[in-house]
């Protein structure tokens, strides 16, 4: 090969390579960093039926409530909104609370001081649901809780609903928070306010579980008992309607201590109920979460719970 044969080859070998060298340059400046794969998390196992946290009875405080930055720091980590999964184990049962509420600032302070570790201890995936009452209508509990279950159902795929008044706390933590399939289960069997004794065989009030698919069944909670009492044996009625029984933990398990207080503004007895109350079978099957109209004002994820302002309109 000629002289000219070998400069024209390393002139083109030269110009490959620094062409090679700016791509490679190019490449570095324009492309993405390289991120290493993520690992794969581990695959928890599941939680002991029975969980091992459970400490049996312990008696709630309730004077003096902490504030809720007290509470949250001295609680296991939250998620927004009040959610909770157990750390180290796969939960069972996936169940959300839902409070019926208007101005008891100090007893939702109470109430989330106790229940948080009280649900730890179960080792179940929750997530709590405060349904506030705006303005100054005669509250409506049973319309509240047709509220709370329907937003937190869009939340997520619940196994098991609860819903529980604010003033009850629950004494023993073998008392599990989750659901019947076929049944309601009536959680709080003996409240210290009735000397712990059931006051009468069908009362379905204070703390319910129910599965997600028997509420809707019974169409939730009527919307029409406006002021205090009646909405419970409403829904006792609905459940018997449908073909269902309830069913009760052990007394020695279901305890209950109630806050003690004075009868809320705007929540007097309602004169009406046992009038609605001999509707129930004509009218439950279109008076609930079918006719429920409200106007969500405002969904807040505080770090406790999920808070949920509605218009739920008034008599």
């Amino acid at each position: 090969m000629t002289r000219f044969g070998y400069g024209r080859l390393l002139e083109f070998l030269f110009s490959a390579a620094l062409l090679g060298v700016l791509t490679l340059i190019l490449h570095y400046v324009f492309s993405e960093p390289h991120k290493p794969e993520p690992k794969p998390r581990p695959v928890l196992a599941a939680c002991n039926k029975v969980s091992p946290l459970l400490v049996g009875p312990r008696a709630p405080k309730l004077s003096s409530p902490p504030s809720l930055e007290e509470i949250q720091n001295k609680s296991a980590p939250l998620s927004p909104g009040g959610l909770y999964s157990p750390p180290n184990c796969r939960a069972q049962h996936s169940t959300a609370i839902v409070i019926p509420f208007r101005d008891r600032a100090s007893h939702l302070r109470t109430f989330l001081n106790h229940i948080h570790p009280f649900l730890q201890r179960q080792q179940i995936e929750y997530r709590i649901y405060v349904a506030d009452q705006w303005g100054q209508d005669t509250f409506n509990r049973g319309k509240l809780l047709n509220v709370g279950v329907q937003e937190a159902l869009r939340d997520g795929n619940w196994t098991c609903i609860i819903t529980h008044d604010v003033d009850l706390l629950p004494e023993d933590d073998r008392n599990m928070y989750s659901c019947d399939s076929n049944n309601p289960t009536h959680l709080s069997v003996a409240v210290d306010k009735f000397n712990y004794k059931l006051p009468y065989p069908s009362i379905l009030g204070g703390v319910v579980a129910i599965a997600p698919d028997l509420f809707k069944k019974m169409n939730g909670y009527s919307n029409k008992f406006w002021g205090w009492g009646g909405e419970d044996d409403d829904f006792s009625t609905r459940a018997s309607l449908c073909g269902m029984k309830l069913v009760r933990p052990p007394t020695a398990f279901a305890r209950y201590k109630m806050i003690v207080h004075k009868r809320d503004k705007g929540n007097a007895p309602n004169p009406n109920r046992m009038n609605l109350l001999k509707q129930t079978r004509k009218n439950w099957q279109s008076d609930g979460l079918n006719s429920l109209k409200y106007k969500l004002l405002s969904k807040k994820l505080e770090a406790l719970y999920t808070n949920l302002t509605v218009d739920i309109g008034g008599t």
